[in-house]
């Protein structure tokens, strides 16, 4: 993808975010855009910064390190793990991350909070849900969810700060918008059970249906093909 391409495509998802928060009689800044950078080039995540993008989303552990430590010079980019996250891995997470959206089990959110430097801020978390309760898919169920995050809320090195998904696909926008509205009211219901965490962030939405998304109330939408054109292997 050429550099006016790129222009391009982020033009164009930009409109389509500020023309669903309209349509959603939403504030203009009430859902931000998080740029999914996995399997592209740093370069390219550099010229997306160069257009006003601040934040970026990562699915694999080393790939993002690797074009952190060519962004160095970028220094108000923030980053986000929204993938899987193994054991082995969650150190790295912790000391290199501002955001983590993919917590799905206490000993991850422990390890993560213990392993989060001191001179850092509190790691800012979302727990994964499952919400159309795919075998394939992550995430804990709506029945899990509360007792999860009785636990994340109770670690000094992370704030919860709300919830993710990645519901089946639907055909049509009705259909999609039924695994929003429901994590929306589970966001709603951790809300009234822990008031004293800061739970304002939906993380929902991709390229196919941010609109639906934003309809439903999503704070972050999680958007790659249709900024940086189809994906590589990683």
């Amino acid at each position: 993808m050429s550099q006016s391409e790129l222009c391009q495509s982020f033009l164009a998802v930009q409109a389509r975010l500020r023309q669903a928060l309209n349509e959603a009689r939403r504030a203009p800044d009430a859902a931000l855009l998080l740029a999914v950078g996995k399997t592209k080039p740093a370069s390219m995540l550099r010229e997306a910064h160069a257009l006003g993008q601040r934040h970026f989303g990562e699915n694999y552990v080393q790939e993002a390190l690797d074009k952190q430590a060519s962004l160095t010079d970028l220094d108000d980019i923030v980053w986000h793990f929204i993938g899987p996250l193994q054991s082995n891995k969650t150190r790295q997470v912790a000391e290199h991350f501002h955001w983590v959206h993919s917590i799905e089990r206490e000993k991850i959110a422990r390890r993560l909070s213990d392993q989060r430097p001191d001179y850092l801020p509190p790691l800012q978390v979302c727990l994964q849900v499952n919400i159309s309760n795919e075998p394939s898919k992550s995430g804990v169920t709506l029945d899990e969810l509360e007792s999860l995050a009785a636990s994340v809320v109770e670690l000094p090195g992370l704030a919860l700060r709300g919830l993710m998904t990645i519901p089946a696909p639907s055909e049509t926008p009705a259909e999609q918008r039924k695994p929003y509205a429901r994590l929306r009211a589970a966001l709603e219901a951790l809300r009234e059970r822990f008031p004293q965490a800061p739970l304002d962030t939906l993380s929902m939405g991709m390229s196919a249906d941010l609109e639906t998304a934003v309809a439903e109330g999503a704070t972050l939408v999680r958007v790659g093909t249709a900024l940086f054109g189809q994906r590589g292997a990683p």
